[in-house]
Order: C-alpha cells, then sequence, then structure tokens
C-alpha cells in the first residue's frame, strides 16, 4: 500500500492552519507546516488558482477564500494541528541528532500508525516507511505509550504478547522496561523491535487519541548516555509540540 502525497497533505495542513489562525504570510505558513519558502510558494499559487486560498495584495497574506471559511471540516481537533504543526520541530531535531523521527499516532486497541516524520540529510540514514502501522505494544513507543496509559497487568501482558520480537525479549524485561519509562518519561529499545535499530520514545498521551514520538538509530552508533540523553530530549520536545497544538 502506498503512502499518502506529501504534496496533497501539505495542502490540506496549509488548509486547516488558515481556518485556525486567519491570514497569514509565506513565511509563517512555511515555517508551521515545514516547507521550504519556494515549495510552499508553489502550494500556494496552486490553491489560489483553484480558488480555495486568496492573497491580500496589500498586506501580503493569504487567508481562505470566502466559500472556505465556513467549511467546519477544516477547523480540525487538536489531534490534526499537533501533526501538521509537529512537522518542522520533527525535522529539526532528526537533523541535530541524525535520526529517523516519527510520530506515531494511536489508531485502535491494538495499533499505532506513523503520522508524520522528520529526517536528516546525511548521506547514509535511516528511513521510516510513511503511513506504517505496528502493535500497540512494540518497540520504545509501545513501552512509552503503555508506561504513560497505567495499564493493568493483564493488558501489559496482551501488549506483549501481540508484538513479534525481532530479538528475544522476555515479558519480565518488557514489563520492568515499562516501569523504568514510567519514571524516566521515555523508553529505549535496543534493536529487540527491528534487528539492527536502537529507538528512543517518549509517549503524548494526554492528546486524544495518543501519540508517541521516537528517534531511531542504526544500533550501536550512540552510547547508553547518549541514548538517554535523546530520550529526555524527546520528552521535552513532546512539550513544546503539545503547546503549538493548543
Amino acid at each position: 500500500m502506498t503512502g499518502p502525497v506529501r504534496s496533497v497533505s501539505q495542502a490540506f495542513a496549509i488548509l486547516r492552519l488558515l481556518a485556525d489562525e486567519g491570514a497569514l504570510t509565506l513565511s509563517d505558513i512555511g515555517k508551521m507546516i515545514g516547507s521550504s519558502p519556494s515549495s510552499c510558494l508553489n502550494l500556494l499559487k496552486t490553491l489560489v488558482a483553484e480558488r480555495v486560498i486568496e492573497r491580500d495584495m496589500r498586506t501580503k497574506r493569504y487567508r481562505l477564500a470566502l466559500p472556505w471559511q465556513d467549511v467546519d471540516a477544516l477547523r480540525d481537533s487538536r489531534a490534526a494541528r499537533l501533526v501538521d504543526r509537529s512537522l518542522p520541530l520533527l525535522g529539526r531535531f532528526a537533523q541535530a541528532n541524525d535520526a529517523a523521527v516519527g510520530l506515531w499516532k494511536i489508531v485502535s486497541r491494538d495499533r499505532m500508525q506513523l503520522a508524520a516524520r522528520g529526517e536528516s540529510d546525511a548521506g547514509m540514514r535511516l528511513t521510516l516507511a510513511d503511513d506504517q502501522r505496528q502493535p500497540l505494544g512494540a518497540g520504545a513507543a509501545g513501552r512509552a505509550i503503555t508506561a504513560a496509559q497505567a495499564v493493568d497487568a493483564a493488558e501489559l501482558a496482551r501488549r506483549f504478547g501481540s508484538v513479534r520480537w525481532q530479538t528475544e525479549l522476555a515479558f519480565e524485561a518488557y514489563a520492568s522496561q515499562v516501569d523504568e519509562a514510567r519514571t524516566k518519561g521515555f523508553a529505549v529499545d535496543h534493536g529487540h523491535a527491528h534487528r539492527g535499530v536502537f529507538t528512543a520514545a517518549s509517549a503524548l498521551t494526554d492528546i486524544a487519541p495518543g501519540f508517541c514520538i521516537t528517534a531511531s538509530f542504526v544500533a550501536g552508533s550512540r552510547s547508553e548516555r547518549e541514548l538517554e540523553t535523546i530520550g529526555a530530549a524527546l520528552s521535552k520536545l513532546g512539550k513544546e509540540i503539545a503547546l503549538l497544538s493548543a
């Protein structure tokens, strides 16, 4: 199954942004959706040509065209704003830490799905496949979400049992790591979910339906101390994203 078309996703992000914020400049829009000025300008020109938005020649600001100003569907939930406005922050974090960074959204009792991602521009790098899903208990994200939700023992066992771990992991170790994540505010997976990949994660479960931010690296490329530092930084990043979506 193919993933979402990035330009279409960004066009809808612009429409939701203008519905929430009112008239904005090209610079404002580009920064808030994580798009370069040239790419953002092309999107805006297309939306103007389709008469979905319009540009004020005096202020040089873009706003929704009159027929679109009362479309309630564009005034989306906080969850949609969180995804839209996380993009530039995810990109900066990925670049600063040379990591594959993902924002995961809980989509069911059993699954989470990649909602947004950021990458570094390193010549050799990990890449997250658009729109992918994984079991709710899997990896660092699964531990972080499970810790934040404070599930009971039966649910903890159910989530653990639904995962096909690529490297053997005992349930007792998993449960202990969930407890540790509850204390620290982040979790780490040492290649158990995906062999050869280490991942740190921090959950954002107070924003429905629940989210988690992850940063993944080639195994062995980061020390334990560095992984701990990155995990704490992800927790801080989550708070920044939550504030932007308020």
